[in-house]
């Protein structure tokens, strides 16, 4: 009987040993991730996914995603560097800006919301993080959790506006490399095209729509779609 009792012991803790090497395999969600299911896109066409200034995949970044209206045509931006680089660099006449709220996950009015800038969590195009919610009490529990200064929206574009030079120095610094790694990986893994692109989202979804390198995704996409869109 006790050998039974072993005998069954040892096949459940295999059993979990080996359920837990595979949740560790899996791999783990960025804290502004959000599963497609849950997430609001605003934009049209094939390339509604992706960030129109970055190109960056909206999903991936959903918690500090922004959208505005451009002309009466709906533009869905990754985070507020993106959408202040659009207005002030691009020269985009944005109006009805909104901002995800990191409670509900629901798109609200960005000038009534609070954000907390400068928590632990990770920052979207900048080094310093900003989130937004649209209840007081959500950003403060947010904040006292994870740290960070509640701030408004004008406060917060501001910051970013004034700091647009050196972060974009930043960045283009991070694409470029992403550029090389990109071609690459098109030289490597991707079927040829001689079609030239308006921009990296327009990029990654011809790539994504004809399955050019077929199923990529993430940051090899990314790359690949900086590549193209700037070859």
């Amino acid at each position: 009987m006790k050998k039974i009792i072993l005998v069954g012991l040892s096949m459940l803790i295999l059993g979990f040993s080996a359920f837990a090497t595979e949740e560790m395999k899996k791999p783990k969600m960025q804290y502004q991730a959000v599963p497609m299911e849950k997430v609001t896109l605003v934009q049209k066409g094939e390339s509604k996914k992706y960030c129109p200034v970055c190109g960056m995949t909206l999903p991936m970044f959903y918690k500090t995603s922004h959208a505005a209206k451009h002309v009466g045509e709906d533009k869905q931006y990754c985070s507020i560097h993106c959408l202040v680089e659009d207005k002030e660099v691009n020269g985009s006449e944005l109006t009805d800006i909104k901002v995800v709220d990191n409670k509900s996950l629901k798109l609200v009015d960005a000038k009534k919301a609070f954000y907390v800038v400068g928590s632990s969590k990770p920052g979207t195009m900048t080094m310093v993080s900003k989130y937004a919610f649209e209840k007081e009490s959500d950003a403060k529990a947010f904040a006292s959790e994870n740290g960070g200064e509640l701030k408004n929206f004008d406060e917060v574009y501001a910051m970013v506006s004034k700091g647009m030079e050196k972060e974009k120095a930043m960045i283009a610094k991070r694409q470029k490399k992403m550029q090389m790694m990109g071609e690459k990986v098109y030289n490597k893994m991707c079927k040829k095209t001689d079609k030239k692109f308006t921009s990296v989202a327009d990029a990654k979804s011809f790539v994504a729509k004809n399955k050019l390198c077929g199923e990529m995704q993430g940051k090899k996409l990314q790359a690949v779609g900086i590549y193209l869109g700037r070859r």
